[in-house]
């Protein structure tokens, strides 16, 4: 076997072989293949695709990189949850407790930014103290103590992704469906969840711009899954327009928080929600009611132990932004359109996020949304807030709003597309 064959087999529409695959995986995982060498073939199944054979191959190289965890001493059914990722979606962060309040256990595999979007583990990093980085046995301690726990994956699970996520982020071949759909379930898969709701985001703020490629790659996900014993099913979502109205690390952590305490954007509870309900209903406790445990604040008591059984402090401040600035709205009328990938973008360039895998980001950077789509604004009101410690980084972050929003005359009508559009299983 030899790198260079296998690139240029996929390079000219050529099909892997179960055994090329086998050795490039792991050859990679390994350091024998070097970063630019697997970004050519990233690159290339970015512009070829791969067939379903192919895919599954590659999925379950990924998971035999590693080990397998076992959650079979919990007392509770396991459920898991994971977004292909959005601009605002901090979903993960109140619907964990929240799902665990109603009686399963929630082993949650979170990731950091890639691109435009936010990573989860990013987010919580912005908490003092809080650390992503578990050990096998602290994580099973927090799940019998919380009931979940939201962590990076281990050194040991699906090494072979680890590194490939990484590489995506910094090359431009985040979108491939085989990449996504394969980095996505061997995690899943080698984390050993009994259950696992897919949320696949749909539009301009997506990696999936059309509803036809978010089909096809929650099949794939939901496919794989369904081989390998997980019981899993997928949420087609919106964005088009961020969700919530923030946008960055401490940002999101707040409103996240708000949620918890029965408040927040009505899109960010109403996804939650549904979310949890696919969740319980998968881990076998379809009567559980998760809107209740929103509102007597059992989930914001998984939440608090959940956050200090990490070494976070639930009542520490958050860190706020040394400097701000407001773009304000340019005429009276209706928005109509917030553009998610543009707020997506000013959020990364004000330091929301990395251009490279070894940069830091910024815990304040981010967009504050001050109207969504479907909001009567005045002219001069404020829009958007954009925050960062860097104020040279405005004029870049400006740029990538430059045409995000439409301001109709008053009394347009405005008709929002539903936060959940469609609905795959097995």
């Amino acid at each position: 076997m030899d790198v260079i064959s296998i690139i240029r087999t996929k390079r000219d529409r050529g099909e892997l072989s179960g055994e090329q695959i086998d050795w490039v995986i792991d050859a990679y995982t390994r350091g024998a293949v070097a970063d630019e060498q697997m970004s050519a073939l990233a690159m290339a199944i970015l512009l070829n695709g791969m067939n379903r054979g192919e895919i599954a191959r590659w999925t379950a190289a990924m998971i035999a990189s590693g080990e397998r965890m076992d959650f079979s001493s919990l007392a509770r059914p396991t459920a898991d949850k994971h977004s292909t990722g959005g601009v605002g979606d901090k979903i993960t962060l109140p619907l964990a407790p929240l799902v665990a309040a109603c009686g399963a256990a929630v082993p949650q595999l979170s990731g950091r930014g890639l691109g435009h979007t936010g990573g989860t583990l990013d987010k919580l990093e912005s908490i003092p103290g809080w650390r992503a980085l578990l050990s096998n046995e602290e994580m099973l301690n927090v799940l019998n103590d919380a009931g979940s726990v939201i962590c990076a994956a281990g050194d040991g699970l699906a090494p072979a992704d680890k590194k490939l996520y990484a590489l995506r982020d910094v090359t431009g071949t985040v979108e491939a469906i085989p990449l996504i759909a394969s980095s996505i379930m061997s995690k899943k898969i080698a984390e050993g969840t009994g259950s696992l709701v897919l949320d696949v985001k749909v539009g301009t703020g997506a990696f999936m711009k059309t509803l036809d490629d978010a089909r096809e790659l929650a099949s794939t996900m939901v496919g794989l899954g369904t081989d390998h014993g997980v019981r899993t099913v997928a949420l087609l979502t919106d964005m088009s327009t961020p969700l919530g109205l923030t946008a960055g690390n401490a940002l999101e952590v707040r409103e996240s928080v708000e949620v918890l305490a029965g408040g927040g954007p009505a899109d960010v509870v109403d996804l939650t929600l549904a979310l949890a309900r696919e969740m319980l209903a998968a881990a076998g406790l379809p009567d559980a009611d998760p809107a209740k445990a929103l509102a007597d604040g059992s989930a914001m008591d998984v939440w608090r132990r959940m956050i200090a059984a990490q070494g976070g402090d639930p009542d520490a401040d958050l860190p706020v932004a040394r400097e701000t600035h407001v773009v304000t709205a340019p005429a009276s009328g209706v928005l109509t359109r917030l553009d998610a990938y543009d707020v997506g973008v000013a959020a990364w360039r004000l330091g929301a996020g990395r251009a490279r895998k070894e940069d830091p980001v910024q815990a304040g950077a981010g967009v504050s949304l001050h109207a969504k789509p479907g909001d009567s604004v005045v002219a001069g009101q404020p829009l958007l807030t954009l925050h960062t410690d860097t104020p040279e980084r405005f004029e870049y972050a400006l740029k990538s709003l430059e045409g995000a929003y439409d301001v109709a005359p008053a009394g347009t009508e405005f008709s929002a597309r539903p936060i959940v559009l469609e609905r795959v299983s097995a």
